[in-house]
């Protein structure tokens, strides 16, 4: 079988000019390294608009592999490095009952993991041996992007940090995500959503208004950031164009977080600020409300559902108070503007929610059907991913072919963006720890009794 030098060539069906390396232009014929259980719909990125990329995901846990997997989704082949006998930590994050639903001999894969790595390939390194720096060394200098979630300062003590990488390679796009960004009093501390989530201010702001802060019910910060990065990172591929030269990108949860504030943000900024610190808007709580619109929240109904509503204009407040049969309520001068009815929340909630009581949910829906109006049920989890709009758009996928699961079944979750003129779909299934080191390091050169002895020596 021949090899090539450029290990991601071999990765490729085939490259593409334009935002990647001339050589991934070249017309060698490359190795097919997807073996036939991997196929979940066609093992090919032919027509993503990524197709051709070549990402190589130091990262590991949430931000960073959502971030990869987005591009993944795109279409770029992303090589996702773990350590050696542990992988990434996730693999072992299963939620109660979850072992039930994977083989005995695969202890290391877990929903957590497969929800946030699929399209993507492993190979397992040891960075703490010169061996395993140097295979990492030598795949940079064939990828476009590099992604990373170590500690600032940790990737320089490898030997891996941005300036030694672009000396590897002057056109690698080069991601850092950390907890709190690389330089300021807090840059050492280890990151984590809630901490990110709490220090920010946005746990201050989330909860019922007489309850205590509430953390949301996944990881915003680590998602955020994680969207954040992948967007950072195409702006950088494309003024790569323009320059030819790759670029350092830095994000943080810390940063991704506080920007979230917005509105919030900018209230506690701006209003009272004569009043100095202690007068300031602090933010306050207010469960399913919304602190610039009234209507907007979730209301009880007669069985017990919740239905969510929201009017951010005049005209929709009338809708809404015509449909709810409230109309007296609509022609209330004190609520014909948003700032009066801001004003009388409680009031105007108050008046709601009795009137919510009086149908249940079904029937609210089928009276905000067809209206125009801004309205949906509080769905639980299964009633959200088996809702008919969720199958209509392919947000639940189903791989028939994964190892793992006992009955060989893994349902997920779509991509959240179509292309019109490319498929998008799990080509790639999540990936067994180093399932595709020995063919990874055979791209590179190296023979079968290199690659045993660079196991045996714990490298790899």
């Amino acid at each position: 079988m021949m090899k090539h030098s450029n290990p991601f060539l071999a990765l490729l069906h085939h490259g593409r000019a334009g935002l990647l390396p001339s050589v991934c232009a070249r017309g060698s014929s490359p190795i097919n390294l997807y073996g036939r259980r991997h196929q979940s719909t066609a093992d090919r990125s032919d027509g993503l608009p990524l197709s051709g990329l070549r990402v190589l995901d130091l990262s590991r846990v949430l931000a960073g592999p959502f971030c990869t997997q987005i591009l993944a989704d795109y279409g770029a082949s992303v090589l996702k490095v773990e350590q050696p006998g542990v992988g990434d930590e996730t693999r072992q994050w299963r939620t109660s009952g979850e072992s039930q639903m994977w083989k005995d001999e695969y202890p290391l894969m877990s929903l957590y993991f497969a929800a946030i790595n699929r399209n993507k390939r492993s190979i397992t390194l040891n960075l703490k041996s010169k061996q395993g720096v140097e295979i990492v060394k030598r795949l940079a200098r064939d990828s476009d992007v590099l992604v990373n979630n170590f500690v600032p300062g940790k990737m320089d003590e490898m030997g891996l940090g941005y300036d030694q990488m672009k000396q590897e390679n002057p056109r690698l796009i080069y991601a850092s995500v950390s907890g709190y960004g690389a330089d300021g009093p807090s840059k050492a501390r280890a990151g984590y959503d809630a901490i990110a989530l709490a220090e920010a201010g946005l746990l201050h702001i989330t909860g019922e208004s007489q309850g205590p802060p509430s953390k949301p019910g996944v990881a915003i910060a680590d998602l955020c950031t994680g969207l954040y990065s992948h967007g950072a990172i195409l702006a950088a591929l494309a003024q790569r164009e323009r320059t030819g030269l790759g670029t350092k990108i830095e994000g943080s949860l810390f940063e991704s977080s506080l920007s979230l504030l917005i509105n919030v943000g900018l209230a506690s900024l701006n209003l009272d600020r004569h009043k100095g610190a202690q007068g300031r808007r602090r933010g306050k709580r207010l469960g399913l409300g919304h602190p610039n619109l009234v209507p907007y929240g979730g209301f009880e109904s007669k069985d017990g559902r919740m239905v969510y509503v929201a009017a951010n204009n005049n005209r929709q407040w009338q809708g809404f108070c015509r449909i709810l049969g409230v109309d007296g309520l609509g022609q209330d001068p004190r609520f014909n503007t948003n700032d009066g009815r801001v004003e009388h929340r409680a009031e105007i909630d108050s008046i709601l929610q009795k009137r919510f009581r009086q149908k249940t949910k079904d029937e609210w829906m089928q009276a905000f059907d067809g209206s125009g109006l801004p309205y949906g049920a509080i769905n639980d989890v299964v009633e959200a991913v088996e809702h008919p709009q969720s199958h209509a758009r392919n947000m639940v996928v189903e791989i028939q072919d994964f190892e793992a699961a006992r009955d060989g079944v893994l349902r997920m979750l779509g991509s959240a963006i179509k292309f019109q003129d490319a498929k998008m779909g799990v080509r790639i299934n999540p990936p067994l720890l180093g399932e595709h080191t020995s063919e990874v390091l055979a791209t590179l050169g190296y023979n079968e009794d290199k690659i045993l002895e660079l196991r045996e020596s714990g490298a790899i």
